[in-house]
């Protein structure tokens, strides 16, 4: 069996209802619920948003960059948290878990 197909197997072997699954290399979580990709595409449109409200002009103020600042490290903080309370326990993982593994 290839990497692809055991890798979609573990991310639907999900007897817990996760919505983000731990990443088959390094740290972080991959979305497998369709809460989770709700979350991963509202995370993208809000940084879109974010990022065309700073003013067209070359130099933004200093007021300005700092909400933009503020905005954007508010949003990445809360979709650490959304995967952090809805997804697996985070840990370092260099290739997929054995199958008698717990998650």
């Amino acid at each position: 069996m290839n990497f692809l197909t055991r890798y979609i197997t573990y991310l639907k072997d999900n007897p817990h209802h996760y919505w983000f699954r731990r990443k088959a290399y390094g740290w972080g979580w991959v979305p497998v619920r369709w809460q989770g990709w709700l979350v991963v595409i509202l995370f993208i449109l809000f940084s879109m948003w974010n990022a065309l409200t700073l003013p067209p002009h070359a130099d933004p103020t200093t007021i300005e960059l700092l909400w933009f600042f503020i905005k954007t490290i508010t949003a990445v903080a809360a979709i650490i948290l959304i995967c952090y309370k809805t997804g697996e326990k985070p840990r370092w993982q260099w290739g997929l878990p054995d199958r008698n593994e717990k998650p």
